[in-house]
């Protein structure tokens, strides 16, 4: 299975960061959140990776092209102008990124990666959140439910597209981005399952995935929620950043779920 990553925004509310790299590429424990959000998926056995970019698009290409190069141990023979890589530590990624254009939005960034996604199931999220998400029972959780879309439902009240979601209820009767007035229970943690007929929901560079989209998925009974009670912190602004800095220098970052795999493999 592919994941999708939209990372072409702006960044405007954390512009003390976005404005030398996009924000996806702002670092947590010295690497950036991108990293932290494909090494989610990589514990869940997702290793196919498309990156929607956009602004600054060029820095992210610049890091994966020399991904491996500083991750492993290289001899370089200048004589024969060649270089011998020894030991590779790097994670078996498959990376496609796609520039979606600068001013294009979350859902034509989508429709645009249309082709390298293919006729499959795949995830999408966003380049700025994390979380301990279980990826795997969500997807188990898609199937299950038969719609075209499901969304990761998260309760952290205020910002983000929320809905209501009564008790027993795994479809989503109607979906607004961002209400005005008020505290929503649950909200749109990303993180979603869709099939590839979503991209008929999706008109062109202008759609925003989270407005007509989401909406008519969830008026035609087609956007499911898998509800996540665990960690999930976006990275919106700098005090998000700071938020996510000190939960990795405390060696409890929850999101490092591939590090506990690890603590148990040695244990």
């Amino acid at each position: 299975m592919k994941a999708v990553i939209l990372a072409g925004g702006y960044g405007t509310r954390i512009s003390e960061e976005s404005g030398v790299r996009p924000k996806p590429m702002v670092e947590i424990g010295g690497k950036p959140i991108l990293w932290h959000i494909m090494k989610i998926y990589s514990y869940h056995n997702i290793n196919e990776f498309i990156i929607c970019c956009g602004y600054k698009g060029n820095i992210i290409k610049e890091y994966f092209a020399n991904y491996c190069l500083y991750n492993s141990d290289v001899t370089f023979d200048m004589r024969k102008n060649s270089m011998e890589v020894h030991k590779n530590h790097t994670e078996s990624w498959k990376v496609t990124l796609v520039d979606t254009g600068e001013g294009t939005m979350t859902g034509g960034r989508l429709k645009r990666v249309k082709e390298y996604v293919g006729d499959e199931t795949f995830c999408l999220t966003y380049g700025d959140g994390v979380g301990d998400i279980d990826v795997t029972a969500s997807i188990a959780y898609h199937k299950a439910q038969g719609t075209l879309a499901t969304l990761t439902a998260v309760q952290q009240p205020g910002r983000f597209g929320a809905f209501t979601l009564s008790s027993g209820a795994t479809k989503v009767p109607q979906f607004k981005e961002k209400p005005a007035g008020g505290d929503m229970p649950w909200i749109n943690g990303g993180f979603f399952v869709l099939e590839p007929e979503v991209f008929n929901y999706i008109e062109d560079d202008s759609t925003i995935w989270e407005r007509g989209p989401l909406e008519s998925l969830a008026e035609e009974g087609e956007l499911s929620a898998f509800r996540h009670r665990g960690f999930w912190q976006p990275m919106d602004t700098l005090r998000d950043k700071h938020v996510l800095e000190d939960l990795w220098k405390s060696g409890n970052a929850p999101w490092n779920v591939w590090h506990k795999m690890l603590s148990k493999a040695v244990n």
